[in-house]
């Protein structure tokens, strides 16, 4: 799937999850296997970066998201479908921080 394939709709949501992220690396889940996320905002916010690698296995996610003023958020997988990258920022989930005793 092409960005141009790409629902406004499913450009949104994945614009929306990313921002529950924080920058720097964390640790999660997606469907139901662990994994290590970096994510990094450039100091004007016209680009996120992320890289996601699954603990202990062999699968990735890498991608650039462009935010231009006046133009649509703009996809820019690295070498994996859009869809890829969209199934996995709405399927991640961050692990809860752990709680001072």
């Amino acid at each position: 799937m092409t960005n141009d394939a790409l629902l406004a709709s499913e450009l949104s949501d994945l614009e929306h999850a990313l921002a529950k992220l924080s920058d720097g690396y964390s640790e999660g889940r997606f469907q139901d296997r662990p994994w290590g996320v970096t994510v990094k905002r450039s100091a004007d916010g016209k680009r996120v970066w992320l890289y996601g690698e699954e603990l202990g296995g062999t699968d990735i996610v890498s991608f650039n998201l462009y935010v231009l003023s006046g133009a649509s958020p703009t996809l820019k997988p690295c070498e994996m479908s859009s869809s890829k990258v969209v199934d996995f920022v709405l399927g991640f989930r961050p692990a809860q921080p752990r709680q001072p005793t």
